[in-house]
């Protein structure tokens, strides 16, 4: 199922999108399914007609997993971590398709990074790995825009991580996705630059959804970024960068000085 987020005149909904390529529509959801369920109300739009906004705005925090792929480790000439490596992105990060990406003022140097999210379902603590599957609602398209100056000279990644407009996700969350062996993809002006697959991260789903919730409660609609393959490189004002995950769809936003 594919729960998506939109607008159309008034205030923003959810639904659920069905149909087939270039003629899906969208069944409006009563409510916000991550407390109510989903309740379609009978109300349907041609997905041309809304505009997809951010699938979900976290609760509280997006979790960022760093060098879970060895051979993006390698290519920024890192080891791989001996744990998995977290930062975290306030919610003031998160944008939707197709919103512009806005370089920041302090950096010269920001980078594309198309990686898988997982979207928490359900409050939860210290989740054992054979029950991650009960806390998680779905997965959604992600990049993790970097501003490399800042992250090699800040001693945390707070700034260069997560900066205003840093997280774009969507276009919409798939509840049902194996994610341990999707083709994760990325596409800067239209040119394939990331061509990876989650069967080659260090640390799976359930992994790491276990270990983030060793040290943090994660609540419903927070989101954690599984890390990103090789072919990282840096974007410039009016380029567009899309991230293509089987199984999902794809993100796509242009970038804006």
């Amino acid at each position: 199922m594919r729960i998506a987020r939109f607008v159309q005149d008034s205030d923003p909904a959810f639904g659920v999108v069905g149909g087939e390529e270039g003629s899906e529509e969208i069944a409006v959801i009563k409510g916000d399914p991550f407390f109510s369920g989903v309740q379609l109300t009978g109300e349907r739009h041609k997905l041309e007609d809304v505009r997809l906004l951010a699938p979900i705005i976290p609760r509280s925090k997006v979790v960022g997993i760093g060098r879970n792929y060895a051979d993006h480790a390698s290519e920024m000439g890192n080891d791989v971590p001996p744990a998995p490596l977290m930062f975290l992105k306030p919610n003031t990060s998160v944008i939707g398709p197709n919103d512009p990406v806005v370089l920041p003022s302090f950096s010269d140097e920001v980078s594309y990074e198309a990686e898988l999210a997982v979207v928490i379902g359900r409050i939860c603590k210290d989740v054992p790995i054979e029950r991650v599957d009960e806390v998680i609602f779905g997965y959604t398209c992600a990049n993790d825009l970097t501003a490399r100056d800042a992250q090699r000279t800040d001693d945390q990644w707070a700034r260069a991580k997560g900066f205003d407009t840093s997280c774009p996700l969507g276009p919409w969350i798939e509840t049902e996705l194996d994610p341990e062996n999707t083709a994760v993809r990325g596409y800067l002006n239209g040119e394939l630059v990331q061509d990876g697959n989650t069967n080659s991260m260090i640390w799976g789903v359930k992994e790491l959804v276990s270990y983030v919730s060793q040290a943090f409660t994660l609540l419903p609609g927070d989101v954690i970024l599984t890390g990103t393959p090789a072919g990282v490189g840096i974007i410039s004002d009016g380029e567009r960068f899309e991230v293509d995950i089987e199984g999902i769809g794809r993100l796509a936003n242009t970038v804006r000085s």
